[in-house]
């Protein structure tokens, strides 16, 4: 029941072929900045969506500002890349990582806590490339009506933590297959299968305790 809901919400991706990501990869390992480019623009968008679904309380100010610590994250650390998955599915994990983050920055803020600086202008020692990541990222608008429900998923999943909240923030967030998360998270496709069973029925009741303003515990698989 739940699973449904969750998909239910629209997030249209395109992955490019394990072959040609691994050429334009090499390429951008070069420094080649027409490759950068093209990265950006294969990925910049839809880790937006991404990055919406995840915190559907942001607004698009904040959602490109982890956009950009995310890309530069992939800029930065392209090389560790191995390449056993999809390059959507990497970026996926550090736009996770980097929302989760910015989140607690956001919330250290609140409390009176000092919130790091960030600079569009940082360049990569190794390739010397800025980050320009194009400006085709669509209006929040069109993910404004899921809003409200996503926000309280969200919720929900900070809630829950741990590996439940990654695999089904890949699952349905990330919309991948279970065999790319079998790859990400170095599990066969069995195991991600019944995790993901037990990690939704985790979900589906702390997210009744998050609606009702309830503390919950956190949940290991």
């Amino acid at each position: 029941m739940f699973a449904r809901q969750l998909e239910d919400i629209p997030l249209p991706f395109v992955r490019m072929s394990l072959d040609t990501e691994a050429l334009l990869i090499a390429r951008c390992r070069r420094g080649d900045a027409d490759a950068w480019n093209e990265l950006f623009d294969a990925h910049y968008a839809a880790t937006g969506r991404f990055v919406f679904q995840l915190a559907p309380d942001f607004n698009r100010e904040d959602v490109e500002e982890i956009c950009q610590e995310t890309f530069l994250a992939v800029i930065n650390n392209i090389k560790s890349f191995e390449g056993h998955s999809h390059l959507q599915t990497w970026i996926f994990r550090i736009a996770a990582n980097k929302t989760r983050d910015y989140r607690q920055r956001r919330q250290a803020a609140k409390r009176g806590g000092g919130v790091s600086t960030f600079s569009l202008q940082v360049e990569n020692p190794e390739t010397g490339l800025t980050l320009d990541p194009p400006a085709t990222a669509p209006s929040p608008d069109d993910w404004l009506m899921t809003a409200e429900r996503g926000v309280q998923v969200g919720q929900a999943l900070e809630s829950l933590g741990g590996p439940c909240q990654e695999i089904i923030e890949l699952r349905y967030f990330g919309d991948l297959s279970y065999e790319e998360i079998a790859t990400a998270l170095n599990l066969n496709p069995k195991t991600v299968s019944s995790r993901l069973s037990k990690c939704l029925d985790r979900l589906e009741q702390v997210l009744r305790a998050v609606t009702c303003g309830k503390q919950t515990k956190p949940f290991s698989v």
